[in-house]
């Protein structure tokens, strides 16, 4: 599913008077939420899952191409943790 798609589905789920650009800005806003709060915060949503900042240690890496090993600084990573009823699908 593309992010048409899923404008599509939630303007279908909220109602066929729905209007596409309600549908939109209903999925940008909560895109940029998410996205603002995870940077400082965990942010669970019952029964679909977890989104949380984790920080990834430096580390030696090896560039495929010339097989020399290069050295991967630290960096931030965001995960994700479905929630149990959501892995039942």
């Amino acid at each position: 599913m593309n992010k048409t798609q899923l404008i599509n589905a939630i303007r279908h789920e909220m109602g066929e008077d729905t209007t596409l650009k309600a549908a939109t800005e209903a999925l940008n806003a909560t895109i940029a939420a998410i996205t603002k709060a995870v940077a400082t915060e965990k942010v669970q949503i019952q029964g679909f899952g977890t989104f949380e900042t984790k920080t990834r240690a430096a580390r030696n890496g090896r560039n495929p191409k010339t097989g020399k090993s290069v050295q991967i600084p630290e960096s931030s990573v965001v995960t994700f943790k479905p929630a149990a009823a959501l892995k039942g699908h």
